[in-house]
């Protein structure tokens, strides 16, 4: 399955799409990328006057990138137009470092610690375009 069928076969849409582009996919890692466009909807009072992405929005990022489209990319064989994935967060961790800004470009790499009886849980971190680390943690999720 190529880049752009695993973005094409992720259960999200805008604007709750947070996957621009996948640089590299193997089955033992992702990286990807997105940028946070200056209208996000998040942006509006999250702070009033001095906008920052919220920290679940750079999990949910991290979890869409790291876990989802690497869980798509595991399953390929079994995932058609009829048989779309279904994803569930199952458990996170992760420490926070330095913010995100609108038209802030964030890329995600991801490593497989384990993929069985369909969990997959990935150890993830958000890099800025400067290759600063902004956050990192565990990410678990059951894929069917």
């Amino acid at each position: 399955m190529t880049s752009e069928e695993i973005i094409l076969n992720l259960p999200y849409q805008h604007p709750f799409l947070f996957v621009d582009e996948l640089v590299t996919v193997s089955d033992n890692g992702i990286e990807g990328n997105y940028t946070f466009k200056n209208d996000e909807y998040f942006y509006k009072g999250h702070f009033k006057d001095n906008p920052i992405t919220p920290g679940v929005i750079l999990t949910e990022t991290m979890a869409q990138i790291g876990v989802v489209c690497l869980g798509i990319h595991l399953m390929g064989n079994h995932i058609s137009v009829d048989n779309k994935p279904k994803i569930a967060l199952t458990s996170q961790a992760v420490d926070f470092y330095l913010p995100v800004y609108p038209n802030d470009k964030v890329i995600v790499i991801s490593e497989k610690e384990y993929f069985r009886f369909n969990k997959l849980k990935c150890k993830v971190k958000m890099l800025n375009a400067s290759n600063e680390l902004v956050c990192r943690g565990s990410i678990s999720g059951m894929i069917k």
